[in-house]
């Protein structure tokens, strides 16, 4: 079935403005911004900076004229796409479903990437012997509560999805602490009995004596080619997506 492309009017964001250009997120550092630059060299797009502008935040793609990318950190680039300050976005899933509740209703996730592999996942401390799935964790919380006068403390940078999979899963007795560092050393220095945290292979946590419960994988995240339902589309800047989507999965 071929995806609608809403052509609505868009109220354009502070400092946001019209070139008539499509408008693509990239990410400007770290491993998510050499892996995207990797798949869009094997599609054979090559990102370029203006003539004196190295250390700027905007850039071209050969070929594609009518592109203009901004190069912006991978929370930033949800955001984008949140308010339709940008046409597409490279970015991980994870970010997109904890800056949207309505993911579904803002963007259009055009093509998983195959990079930036990543899961949300419940961890707690692996001496929990009795705490296995989620319905294990609500029913410790009451305990933990009648005993310490207090909830179990979820540390995490994800409180939205937390929120969210907690409910879904009928857990009640916790409260959320906001991490600032490093998630899986907040139960180890006492600021917090269990994390929602992402991990690839899971020698992170195990590091830090924590593991992930059976029933504890909130999201399998990855990078995908994402489009905002709430910038400006014309008929030619939906035309210029087409072409440089299919180009870009072509790479896959």
């Amino acid at each position: 079935m071929p995806l609608k492309r809403p052509l609505a009017s868009h109220s354009l964001q502070a400092g946001e403005r019209v070139t008539g250009k499509l408008i693509l997120a990239l990410p400007s550092k770290g491993r998510l911004m050499e892996q995207c630059n990797a798949a869009l060299a094997r599609a054979g797009l090559v990102v370029t900076k203006p003539s004196g502008a190295a250390r700027g935040y905007k850039a071209e793609i050969e070929g594609f004229p009518g592109v203009e990318v901004n190069l912006v950190s991978s929370a930033e680039i949800a955001q984008f796409l949140k308010t339709g300050a940008a046409h597409l976005g490279v970015t991980g899933e994870d970010l997109i479903r904890e800056t949207m509740a309505d993911a579904e209703d803002r963007v259009r996730f055009l093509a998983p990437l195959g990079f930036g592999f990543a899961d949300v996942v419940v961890a707690v401390p692996a001496c929990w012997l009795d705490v296995r799935r989620m319905a294990d964790l609500e029913q410790m919380s009451v305990a933990f509560r009648r005993l310490h006068g207090r909830r179990v403390r979820v540390a995490t940078k994800f409180m939205n999805l937390t929120r969210r999979y907690f409910a879904q899963m009928g857990v009640t007795g916790y409260r959320i602490v906001e991490s600032l560092g490093a998630t899986e050393g907040t139960p180890a220095a006492g600021l917090a009995e269990l994390i929602v945290d992402i991990t690839t292979t899971g020698a992170t946590l195990q590091a830090n004596g924590l593991r992930v419960l059976d029933d504890g994988v909130i999201l399998r995240s990855q990078a995908n080619l994402i489009a905002s339902k709430g910038a400006t589309w014309t008929a030619e800047l939906a035309a210029t997506e087409a072409q440089f989507a299919a180009r870009f999965r072509r790479s896959e």
